[in-house]
């Protein structure tokens, strides 16, 4: 099941990374057969068409512990006050999901990491993960209020009027949205990113 997970998830990040998509973050408004409705943050209605084959994943909240040693993960952070990036978010990744530090639009200023942890260790407001990854490292405390967030298989059933979502959706030339993954939301836990 865990592997599954992860495989879904990759396929669902790394489609953000290797096609000229465009991120969708928002709520769903509602799910009329393939076809979902959603407000995005920005304010703006969109209706995003589900492949037949489409995948959804649902978030749910982890931890650092739970994910263990060599994690492979991603983390959104902001430089704190002192300079260092601090976590908004970590997730889960898999495998073929690429290796990068870049910036990122999920907020102001913001910063992407997909990286092994290849090191944890207690520091005044969290913990201080370091990360590795192919052209180099970063140190990024996570605090108590960082969002730890694995995902776990979902269906269209999930897909529900008032859940958050998340999607790499490519626009045709018709400038439809088109979609095969969406990551949603589930009990309170919204997909980060």
């Amino acid at each position: 099941m865990k592997h599954l997970a992860f495989v879904l998830l990759a396929f669902f990040t790394a489609s953000a990374f290797a096609q000229a998509n465009v991120r969708v973050r928002g709520t769903i408004t509602a799910l009329n057969g393939d076809v979902l409705s959603v407000k995005t943050r920005e304010g703006k209605d969109v209706n995003i068409q589900l492949a037949p084959d489409a995948q959804v994943v649902t978030a749910k909240k982890t931890t650092l512990a739970e994910m263990g040693p060599n994690a492979y993960v991603g983390v959104t952070s902001v430089k704190g006050p002192d300079g260092h990036l601090v976590a908004k978010e970590v997730h889960a990744l898999g495998p073929q999901v690429p290796q990068m530090h870049g910036a990122w639009d999920s907020m102001p200023n913001s910063f992407m990491t997909n990286a092994n942890i290849t090191h944890t260790a207690q520091s005044s407001g969290g913990n201080e993960i370091t990360l590795k990854y192919k052209d180099g490292e970063q140190k990024i405390l996570v605090t108590p209020e960082t969002e730890v967030v694995t995902f776990v298989p979902g269906s269209k059933a999930d897909l529900k009027a008032g859940e958050t979502i998340f999607t790499g959706a490519r626009v045709g030339d018709d400038g439809k949205f088109m979609t095969q993954r969406v990551a949603v939301s589930k009990d309170g836990v919204k997909p980060p990113q």
